[in-house]
């Protein structure tokens, strides 16, 4: 009998608080990684999807974990280990604030945070004892996208990543254009609807997984 994958993904944002009422964060909805997770399920793999705050519905099939926080969904990551695939689709923030205890008033001035680097997911999983064995990354990039991808593939040291142009309307948008950067090139998708990228991505891993990639 063949062994059903198990396959990991997160997706949407993470917020880092400032002070009890205030965050930190980006305009990720989601929409991306919750496709991909729900397309695997439907193709028969297992999946466990790390949602940071959205308010999507579960995809059929899946079960998920939501977090807030960078760290957060870096623990919930390593508790969901091992797996056969991961797809960090999350736009995870790159720092958190040093949080106030109680919400920052106005009439003191402008108030200073101070920024701390948060821990690298995608990286931190690329050199674990239990990397899955095969690693995606997603690069959102404004500029230069194929390039700034490729160059993130080398420095996270991950199988592939999948690069897209977010200086439009893709974040919360429902199409999206996207680039594998691989170790064997670039393949260019053309613009599509993110359940259709979805799909395409999710039986491109499922074929990797089973040898056939």
């Amino acid at each position: 009998m063949t062994k059903t994958p198990y396959i990991l993904v997160t997706a949407g944002p993470t917020h880092e608080p400032i002070d009890p009422v205030r965050y930190i964060a980006n305009r990720s909805s989601g929409k991306q990684g919750f496709a991909i997770a729900g397309a695997l399920a439907a193709l028969g793999a297992r999946v466990t999807l790390v949602a940071g705050p959205v308010t999507l519905a579960t995809p059929p099939g899946v079960d998920r974990i939501d977090v807030e926080t960078a760290r957060e969904m870096a623990d919930a990551v390593e508790a969901a280990l091992p797996a056969d695939a991961a797809v960090l689709v999350a736009a995870v923030a790159d720092w958190r604030v040093e949080s106030m205890p109680q919400k920052i008033k106005k009439g003191a001035g402008t108030p200073v945070l101070h920024l701390v680097e948060n821990p690298d997911i995608l990286a931190g999983l690329a050199r674990s004892p239990r990397r899955p064995r095969l690693l995606i990354g997603f690069a959102a990039e404004t500029e230069r996208v194929i390039e700034h991808a490729t160059a993130k593939r080398a420095r996270k040291a991950v199988d592939w990543i999948v690069a897209n142009d977010v200086s439009g309307d893709v974040m919360g948008g429902a199409d999206n254009a996207v680039h594998i950067v691989t170790g064997s090139g670039v393949e260019s998708w053309a613009r599509m609807p993110k359940d259709e990228v979805a799909k395409a991505l999710a039986e491109r891993i499922l074929a990797t997984l089973a040898g056939r990639g």
